[in-house]
């Protein structure tokens, strides 16, 4: 290679390192504001540097793809330089902390430059650029108290290890509070011994109103994980609740929630220790729970490939009522739904397709309490055609086909979103108990409550929007007529008082497009008959316009309603506001 191409190449590198360097150092910056916000109790602020913090990648590519456009001109597409500079950028990334984050910025870069990309590990990162393996979680990542340690000790320590700035509200009552928990759930099961040890990772994780420590203690000759909550209101700091359930804790890193904020100097590291105690969730769910949302799905993709070359079966169509906007397909074996919006959409549907882009873009920024699942977005998603099932493909080409191109044996689709699978609520209505039936209903309407007191107006709520997750939580997975709760106009129907207004075909009262009659919900809410009146009786409140509005009237006050990730009954003081 000539002296001008060796040049080039490392301008390149510099330019994506570069990139890539602003990018983590204003992502740290952001994670850091977290802890002032949380003793501040600026929960507003807190929200907003979460946006921006989501919004960072995509901007400083943007500048970043731009820059090396520039740079390369009519040589973009040369595969030996970018081989070459694939090469050189991993040695010069070689023993940074973050090096699997840095890959993943690369491979970003390229996929924009570089015209009509296929998928090629020649040139991208699409496996790791240097053999790793897992790592073990040093021992500085947390705090470590001994066994000879009696459990007021350790607790005492712990709340002075973790100072959040501000007082505690009644610090004696919380060491109380953990040293009970740690009795009645361990130490009636396991005896101490010299091995025990209780371990706390020093980073700790922010979310809406609460700061999570994530623990685990050895005894009984293994490791159980736990969980402490802290939230702040205006008598100070306090212990909300101690968590061992691993259902509860999975479901506080689910992929229906937020991500955290926290500075993490050692991802890996930390995802090692993360994988010992929060149970069922791959690498990639846990990046994108800590915030680092493109290396998840980069690590996403990896598991994906790694899932298509150890399986046999073919893509199918998703189960479920076909939508009116979206195609949805899935493979058995895999938990995940792939989603193509399509080419014309059924009235009454009238959006556009940049529209629905724009709503899934709106979820991916939002705060989404636990009921909206979140989402990879995908361009030139190669599948073999070979593992398409003929029945899902005529279906890809009568409703998607201008997102598909076909390159040899394989079917590249230029955009979709892949999303967790679960299990559509009417198809679960359709064959659960009735005891089963109940709880899910009343799980729908709270999942309509949370969303309210989180800005969103779900607008389609039939049951065929929401899914059924593994622990049996309701989620809604339809964005495209969603909207800001604050933009909404809720109204009680005006009563009929002539004879003409009595039959008349139409509603002969007018109707604005953000007008809403929450009566009408029965109509169409629940189908299932022996249901229907527990739902009706649980959820009263939702077919109340004054309810609506006085979550209205809390938004526009500015209030974050904190929307609780664990039962609101193990809170130690279930009656404190926050």
């Amino acid at each position: 290679m000539n002296q001008s191409d060796n040049l080039l190449i490392n301008r390149l590198i510099s330019e994506i390192l570069s990139g890539y360097e602003s990018y983590i150092d204003q992502f740290n910056a952001f994670s850091r504001l977290a802890p002032v916000n949380f003793r501040d109790r600026n929960w507003n602020e807190l929200q907003q540097n979460h946006k921006k913090r989501l919004r960072l990648y995509k901007d400083l590519l943007h500048i970043n793809i731009h820059n090396c456009k520039a740079l390369l001109g009519t040589r973009a597409g040369d595969r030996s330089l970018w081989s070459m500079a694939k090469s050189r950028f991993s040695h010069s990334i070689g023993g940074r902390p973050d090096e699997e984050l840095a890959e993943s910025f690369f491979n970003s870069v390229i996929r924009k430059v570089v015209p009509n990309l296929s998928i090629d590990n020649a040139i991208m990162f699409v496996h790791p650029g240097t053999a790793r393996k897992e790592p073990d979680p040093d021992a500085s990542l947390f705090y470590t108290y001994p066994s000879e340690w009696e459990l007021t000790r350790i607790f005492r320590q712990l709340l002075v290890d973790f100072d959040f700035g501000v007082p505690f509200f009644n610090k004696a009552e919380d060491i109380e509070f953990l040293e009970k928990g740690f009795r009645e759930v361990i130490l009636t099961r396991y005896l101490a011994s010299e091995e025990t040890t209780i371990q706390v990772l020093k980073n700790v994780f922010y979310r809406n109103k609460a700061a999570y420590l994530i623990g685990r203690i050895f005894i009984g000759g293994k490791w159980m994980p736990f969980l402490i909550p802290f939230v702040h209101n205006e008598k100070g700091v306090f212990v909300d609740t101690l968590i061992f359930n691993p259902n509860i804790m999975s479901g506080i890193f689910s992929y229906t929630r937020s991500y955290f904020m926290a500075e993490i100097k050692i991802p890996a590291q930390v995802i090692s220790f993360l994988t010992s105690v929060i149970k069922n969730k791959k690498k990639h769910e846990l990046y994108n729970a800590i915030g680092f949302n493109k290396h998840g799905k980069t690590e996403f993709y990896r598991d994906f490939l790694d899932h298509l070359a150890s399986s046999s079966d073919q893509f199918i169509l998703a189960p479920g009522i076909k939508g009116m906007v979206m195609t949805v397909f899935t493979l058995p074996s895999y938990n995940i739904v792939f989603k193509l919006i399509k080419d014309h959409f059924d009235p009454p549907k009238n959006m556009t397709r940049q529209q629905v882009r724009e709503k899934y873009k709106l979820v991916s920024l939002h705060d989404r309490v636990g009921r909206m699942a979140d989402t990879h977005e995908f361009e030139d998603f190669h599948i073999p055609l070979e593992r398409i099932h003929p029945e899902l493909l005529l279906e890809l080409k009568n409703t998607a086909n201008s997102l598909l191109e076909q390159r040899g044996d394989t079917l590249v689709i230029k955009h979709l979103y892949t999303e967790r699978r679960m299990e559509p609520l009417n198809l679960f209505l359709e064959k659960c108990s009735l005891e089963e039936a109940k709880q899910a209903v009343e799980e729908y309407g709270n999942s309509i409550m949370q969303l309210a007191q989180a800005n969103i107006f779900p607008g389609d709520m039939m049951v065929k929007n929401f899914g059924v997750t593994r622990q049996r939580r309701v989620v809604f997975y339809d964005y495209d007529e969603i909207e800001f709760m604050r933009d909404m106009n809720f109204r009680k129907k005006p009563r009929p008082e002539t004879f003409e207004q009595i039959y008349a075909s139409e509603p002969w009262y007018d109707i604005a497009p953000n007008d809403v009659f929450p009566e009408d919900f029965k109509r169409f809410m629940i189908g299932r008959t022996d249901v229907r009146d527990h739902f009706f009786e649980v959820h009263k409140h939702l077919f109340d316009p004054n309810h609506w509005k006085s979550i209205q009237d809390k938004l526009n006050q500015g209030e974050l309603i904190h929307a609780f990730p664990y039962p609101e009954s193990i809170r130690f003081r279930p009656h404190e506001k926050i």
